[in-house]
């Protein structure tokens, strides 16, 4: 456990860990302070982060398993001590940890008799188990389990869809929020009109974001929900007239890409976004749009690149002057003629 002292300034706006702790593999505790802060600012901060850090951050976890062998559910099978609910239910205490976006596969093979843990877990190479000792069932008999299983990486909580599940595959409840658990408390100090306040926040994850990671999503993830908003006045809510004040670049993302040697185009695919030091913001349209090489990056053209959410012909611009840094290439500096 890490401690240490609360130094309020009273200069500048400043944050900082207090405590720190992991109270198990699958339980992270964090407090933090934000100070100083004028009357009435700490109650705002304080709910905005709540509740972001409980909606706006993504997780991964288990939403689906199959096995052609299970006639249903609520049924039991030879050989093996939980019934398939407890397995089911097993599975979703499972914790992960990735990159993923949107979904991929998994399975489980292993023959008894034997106790199977997460660890026997067969995941992509972007995914990994918090708690391997995660118990998932136990085999009394020779036989062989085999559960093939659907990840998911996305946001709050999903009940599982009641269905026939005539295809042996049978939905999980998804709980996808990092997150466990947050608290905000204000202290106040000074006197008069002087008087200002101390946030403090206390998170708990599950293991698959530290408190001070998922700090740190939740609030950029809220900075972007705010984005469209300072850029209403110069938009006017027209996106035509904003494409006529910027001029874009002659050139385009496939002009980019013939300039790029042949190496270079066969390792485009290789080449992810978060090596070409992109500003978080757009880093994260970008992520979120489906575009996580380069390769992806580079078949688009700039028109679906301003039609994407909150994307900018500003950002489009920053995207370009990054590939020209990133290659050297010598791109035409001409403008398009209207």
């Amino acid at each position: 456990m890490v401690r240490e002292k609360i130094r309020v300034s009273t200069r500048t706006l400043q944050w900082k860990c207090v405590e720190s702790r992991t109270d198990r593999k699958c339980l992270y505790y964090g407090r933090f302070i934000l100070s100083p802060l004028r009357k009435g600012q700490a109650d705002t901060i304080g709910i905005a982060m709540r509740r972001a850090l409980l909606g706006e951050i993504d997780g991964t976890c288990i939403t689906r398993a199959k096995s052609e062998k299970i006639p249903h559910e609520y049924s039991t099978i030879v050989g093996i001590q939980e019934s398939v609910h407890e397995i089911l239910m097993n599975l979703k205490e499972i914790v992960l940890r990735s990159n993923l976006y949107g979904t991929c596969e998994a399975s489980i093979w292993v023959r008894g008799p034997r106790c199977v843990t997460a660890q026997d877990i067969i995941l992509p190479p972007y995914v990994e188990i918090v708690d391997n000792t995660q118990h998932i069932a136990s085999l009394t008999e020779p036989i062989d389990l085999c559960i093939g299983l659907q990840l998911e990486r996305n946001r709050g909580y999903r009940i599982k869809e009641p269905n026939n599940c005539q295809d042996g595959s049978y939905p999980i409840d998804a709980l996808f929020m990092p997150v466990r658990n947050v608290n905000h408390s204000i202290q106040s100090y000074g006197n008069g009109n002087e008087k200002q306040e101390i946030l403090f926040l206390e998170i708990w994850t599950n293991g698959s974001l530290t408190p001070k990671e998922a700090l740190y999503e939740a609030s950029r993830n809220l900075i972007d929900l705010f984005l469209p908003f300072l850029h209403a006045e110069e938009e006017n809510f027209h996106l035509e007239d904003n494409q006529h004040k910027v001029a874009l670049p002659l050139f385009t993302f496939h002009n980019i890409f013939t300039e790029l040697n042949k190496n270079k185009k066969k390792k485009a695919k290789y080449i992810f976004i978060d090596q070409l030091e992109l500003p978080p913001r757009i880093y994260n349209f970008l992520k979120k749009s489906n575009i996580h090489t380069l390769l992806d990056l580079l078949n688009n053209r700039q028109e679906d690149l301003i039609k994407l959410e909150h994307f900018h012909i500003e950002d489009v611009k920053l995207v370009l002057d990054t590939l020209e840094k990133y290659f050297a290439i010598d791109l035409p500096k001409k403008k398009n003629k209207r």
